[in-house]
């Protein structure tokens, strides 16, 4: 899932990515409004977390004209204000959900994936190689009838992997899709967490599913 987060102050936004990120979200980060509409009408945002004071356009405008062009992306509006007629003012403006500050981010988490939730309306996508299932809207992992459990970073990995099963995934579309181009692509973290995959999905299980293509990357398949 894609967010996107619109705050000024530099270091709540930092701390919003991070967190976000940790949790295996996408997160790209603007700190004005006058880019905003522009963004979300040429990205699938899944959630735009939005403050109200920003510089130039303010989050008020911001989501009634994302409304008037139609882009229907769920907004989580963020403000130091928080009087009930201010809240009001921002759900009738086209908000989905207001939190005000100071917020606790597992409560802006929580937040953001009821949001992603009830604006997709998909049914859960289950993915099968073998005798591995990835269940999309559970997260739910099986190998057999073990449940392996996975840090949020490993889940995105492995959702990366299978929905290209049989195909060599580089190490560099890696960092694209599941790091978002947040450490060095030079460093060695895409095979330390492939190892750790394959300590939890592959360890005591045949046929083995994660494999190495030197010199290529990684794919996910029975057998080479």
């Amino acid at each position: 899932m894609r967010v996107l987060v619109v705050e000024d102050r530099r270091q709540t936004a930092a701390f919003i990515r991070k967190a976000l990120q940790a949790e295996g979200f996408a997160v790209d980060v603007l700190h004005e409004g006058d880019a905003v509409l522009t963004a979300v009408e040429q990205t699938p945002f899944d959630a735009v977390i939005l403050d109200v004071m920003l510089p130039g356009r303010d989050g008020l405008s911001i989501v009634r004209q994302m409304r008037e062009r139609r882009v229907g992306t769920p907004v989580l509006l963020l403000t130091a204000r928080g009087a009930l007629n201010e809240r009001v003012e921002g759900l009738n403006a086209g908000a989905d959900d207001y939190l005000p500050k100071p917020f606790a981010l597992d409560e802006l988490i929580a937040r953001v994936r009821a949001l992603c939730r009830r604006s997709s309306g998909a049914p859960a996508v289950v993915f099968r190689v073998a005798d591995l299932t990835l269940n999309t809207l559970t997260r739910e992992v099986r190998r057999g009838e073990h449940r392996p459990e996975l840090s949020p970073r490993e889940y995105r990995l492995l959702e990366y992997l299978i929905r290209h099963a049989g195909q060599v995934c580089s190490r560099m579309s890696i960092v694209e899709k599941v790091w978002d181009y947040d450490f060095d692509p030079g460093s060695n973290l895409v095979d330390v967490y492939v190892r750790r995959l394959r300590e939890k999905i592959d360890a005591g299980h045949e046929p083995r599913l994660v494999h190495t293509v030197r010199g290529q990357g990684y794919v996910l398949k029975e057998g080479l």
